[in-house]
């Protein structure tokens, strides 16, 4: 591990979410609060929209460019929401210079699977209603991409792109890396913890839910997979991006060394600002090019 990302695995002090009585709505409002407390990059324009009923929030930067990247936040599928992603989507946006929608799709345990994918279908239905030039890339970290992977798989043909960061993929965790990576700030005790309140255990094995378990990862469109070295969810990102290059997907494989699971979206990592800016280079390539070809 770098000494930075040491640093900040040893100063990770946060509280036990798994024990009984944990205050569940209380820590959100917590991590939201700080998050909108830390200084944020300007973007041209920040537009509240109601996509049918599920809240999003969309980032105009200056100038911006044909397309729109569809943003999907992390958090384990529980936590986080637009407001604590809200600094990373303006870099986001400011960095590959389109439209970034900010999905905050329902979280579990009060709304369990399918209603995240479920949303984010009920979002891609209400943007293509909306006059917004070029098409769509799909992107997000951790259970976002997760949630990224799913709605490109539901909706073959219809991105341009996906770029999808330590992607959470499998629920049985059978990978190596979460041997190794146990020590890295993100428990394997607690990856399950996630998923059991995500869906049901019967419910582990359908690829809505574990997309690894897909038959139709051909139909997805150029896929960049990155992952951290010291993240248990290393392997599976990494085995991801083996069967897209397998089955013909144009497929873009990083692996961020000496890095761990959520450094991705804290500019406070020396590895996000460069990662940030692969991702938005691979996003604005291909809406360039979707661009070029419906011409």
């Amino acid at each position: 591990m770098y000494p930075e990302v040491r640093a900040a695995v040893a100063a990770d002090t946060g509280p036990d979410f798994r024990a009984p009585g944990f205050d569940l709505a209380a820590h959100r409002e917590e991590v939201r609060r700080a998050s909108l407390r830390l200084p944020r990059e300007e973007v041209g324009e920040v537009e509240e929209v109601d996509a049918d009923g599920v809240p999003c929030r969309l980032y105009v930067p200056t100038g911006a460019g044909d397309g729109v990247v569809v943003h999907l936040h992390g958090g384990g599928f529980v936590f986080n929401d637009v407001d604590v992603h809200d600094g990373f989507s303006r870099r986001l946006a400011n960095r590959c210079g389109r439209r970034v929608l900010s999905v905050d799709y329902r979280r579990p345990p009060e709304h369990r699977f399918p209603a995240a994918p479920d949303d984010v279908d009920t979002v891609l239905g209400w943007l293509g209603r909306q006059d917004l030039p070029g098409r769509w890339a799909v992107h997000g970290d951790s259970a976002g991409a997760n949630l990224a992977l799913v709605a490109a798989l539901r909706h073959p043909g219809l991105f341009a792109a996906a770029a999808l960061v330590y992607p959470f993929l499998e629920p049985r965790a059978g990978h190596p890396s979460y041997d190794e990576g146990a020590a890295s700030g993100f428990d394997p005790a607690e990856a399950r913890w996630y998923w059991e309140q995500y869906a049901d255990e019967a419910a582990w094995d359908d690829p809505d839910v574990a997309p690894l378990r897909s038959d139709r990862l051909a139909t997805l469109p150029p896929t960049l997979v990155a992952t951290a070295e010291h993240d248990p969810l290393r392997d599976e990102g990494e085995e991801l991006a083996r069967r897209l290059a397998e089955e013909g997907v144009e497929t873009v494989g990083i692996r961020c060394l000496g890095q761990t699971h959520g450094f991705y979206r804290h500019d406070t990592f020396t590895a996000s600002e460069p990662l940030v800016r692969q991702v938005s280079g691979f996003l604005d390539q291909h809406l360039e090019r979707a661009g070029f070809d419906s011409t």
